[in-house]
């Protein structure tokens, strides 16, 4: 087994997730896709993005962690990497939508429930996202609206610009419009219940998200804070992202806990490693800290799971 400080950081290539809602070009964040089809979701951290540098050069995540989890995650991990982290890329506006608790999820067998966040990477001028049901809406007025065409009128549409951070906490009945290009980190959890979808001839869980959906939740804006060295963007229950900004040369960054580096703008490497927007690097537990290094301009965020 690998002992548990020695694994070095490694590189992941992004998995190009196809959406119907997606775009055929990523550009300039990604050059090719390796695919014709819609794509709407870069996963960074996902179980299928292979590593790219390391002793592990070639496994998936998913492989290497099933392979020496202790190594990554530590011993008191579950088995997956905590965080999914993705870049989303809307083409045309995802279904109306809503994720269960991690109680909820439990209860049909799923390991964990799906709280998300969003940071704004690109936004064209009045770009918004739809965020919660308006006060006094409840499952009679949504089922009403689902089947009479209305839902977004049911929806809180909340205004958004580059550099914005959003909570999604599992319950929250959400939807994203295109003009925007967004972090999103998550739980690590595909469990989507579809409530919405403009006509479109996919599935609809119109039963399963009136069970899960919460008609008050946390949803909405964070205020960024300025910390030491960084800005924190976001600190809950499941997860907090920072961005550092690194004007050349070397800056040292704690990581007490498992999590990754996301390149956000032009390259740098951590402890040699190189990586550039729209690339993670993960750093497995028990290196304590790592040293980012850039020769101009550099932006990466920060994303950790809660200490352990």
């Amino acid at each position: 087994m690998t002992e548990l400080t020695k694994l070095a950081p490694f590189r992941l290539a992004p998995y190009f997730s196809e959406r119907i809602w997606g775009k055929k070009s990523l550009e300039p964040w990604y050059a090719s896709t390796g695919t014709t089809e819609l794509v709407g979701e870069a996963w960074l951290t996902g179980p299928a993005s292979v590593i790219e540098t390391g002793e592990l050069a070639g496994k998936t995540l998913a492989e290497a962690i099933r392979e020496d989890a202790d190594a990554v995650i530590g011993p008191k991990g579950d088995r997956e990497f905590p965080l999914l982290v993705k870049i989303l890329f809307p083409n045309e506006k995802l279904s109306v939508q809503v994720h269960p608790d991690d109680v909820q999820a439990q209860a049909i067998g799923q390991p964990r429930g799906k709280t998300e966040c969003w940071y704004v990477l690109e936004a064209e001028p009045g770009a918004s996202v739809m965020l919660g049901l308006t006060p006094g809406a409840g499952p009679d007025q949504v089922r009403a609206a689902v089947a009479g065409g209305t839902m977004e009128q049911l929806m809180q549409h909340v205004p958004v610009a580059v550099g914005d951070m959003v909570f999604v906490d599992a319950g929250t009945v959400h939807a994203i419009a295109p003009g925007v290009t967004l972090l999103e980190t998550q739980q690590t959890s595909d469990t989507t219940y579809r409530l919405y979808d403009y006509g479109r001839p996919r599935e609809l869980h119109v039963e399963q998200s009136l069970g899960v959906m919460k008609t008050t939740t946390k949803a909405g804006k964070i205020a960024p804070h300025a910390m030491d060295g960084f800005t924190r963007l976001i600190d809950e229950q499941y997860f907090s992202v920072d961005r550092f900004d690194l004007a050349g040369g070397s800056l040292e960054v704690a990581m007490e806990s498992v999590g990754c580096l996301v390149g956000l703008k032009g390259t740098g490497s951590v402890d040699g490693v190189e990586f550039k927007a729209g690339q993670a690097v993960i750093v497995p537990l028990g290196l304590g800290k790592v040293q980012v290094e850039a020769k101009a301009d550099f932006a990466f965020a920060r994303c950790l799971s809660p200490v352990s």
